[in-house]
């Protein structure tokens, strides 16, 4: 239970470290799955450890021609690029460049001429070419739109986006807690879930403030909800500064 690896482990662990069952925890268990969820939310949106990078492929259907979108899974955070759909060496022929190139390539290996790095220039400059002359598809998306707008022709035979084509992305997933549970031990979450249950709890009691409980203790609501606020700032602070991708890592 010192580690835990569930959704109420981790409840557990938070009552126990604000008293709990010492001190009686007056907080609604609705209000502490609502917290739970506040404290998922944020780690996932900022932590680094809550996502991870991917790829997304998805065949091109008939809908998607007619909505001019393709539908992107909720768990996606960010789409950082679209891989090019037509680069201008793409053909795999006889008569392709890069065919050619890798004939002549391989004939100069064998004669001891030109090499490795006479090789990796030219893959370097017909990139390069590829990049001046077709680029990156342009795209917009929204993470609550689940929704991939990529700006292309759709329709015709000679369209850039086919019926049955695929198209890859480069994508930043969620961690989903449930599967990976480790989350649920992570020390933000902990000591973020912990402060967060602190703040409901003394905004709960704070209707009592001044109230004198027999044996002459009074109660102090306003006080517990003001420590947790600090704390709560601490942290989101110490998210932000430290454990925060760079916030023009997605941008472009």
């Amino acid at each position: 239970m010192a580690l835990p690896t569930s959704r109420q482990e981790l409840i557990d662990f938070c009552l126990r470290r604000l008293g709990e069952p010492v001190i009686e925890i007056n907080v609604d268990v609705d209000q502490i799955e609502d917290k739970v969820d506040d404290a998922l939310q944020l780690y996932q949106e900022y932590h680094t450890d809550a996502t991870f990078r991917t790829y997304l492929k998805h065949q091109i259907t008939a809908t998607d021609i007619t909505n001019g979108y393709i539908p992107v899974p909720t768990n996606v955070l960010y789409v950082s690029q679209l891989f090019p759909i037509n680069p201008v060496f793409s053909t795999v022929n006889m008569f392709d460049i890069r065919y050619q190139m890798m004939l002549n390539s391989m004939g100069d290996f064998m004669n001891f001429a030109g090499g490795m790095s006479y090789y990796y220039q030219m893959q370097q400059y017909l990139e390069f070419i590829d990049l001046i002359l077709s680029g990156y598809p342009k795209t917009t998306w929204s993470r609550h739109q689940d929704r991939l707008y990529i700006w292309g022709e759709w329709e015709g035979g000679l369209g850039d986006l086919k019926e049955e084509d695929y198209v890859i992305a480069e994508v930043y997933t969620i961690v989903d807690p449930d599967t990976h549970t480790s989350i649920y031990n992570d020390m933000f979450i902990k000591n973020y879930t912990t402060a967060l249950i602190k703040h409901q709890w003394g905004a709960n009691m704070s209707k009592f403030d001044g109230m004198q409980l027999p044996g002459g203790v009074t109660v102090n609501g306003r006080q517990i909800m003001e420590d947790a606020t600090t704390e709560l700032k601490e942290l989101e602070e110490k998210l932000r500064l430290e454990q925060e991708l760079p916030p023009d890592f997605f941008i472009g």
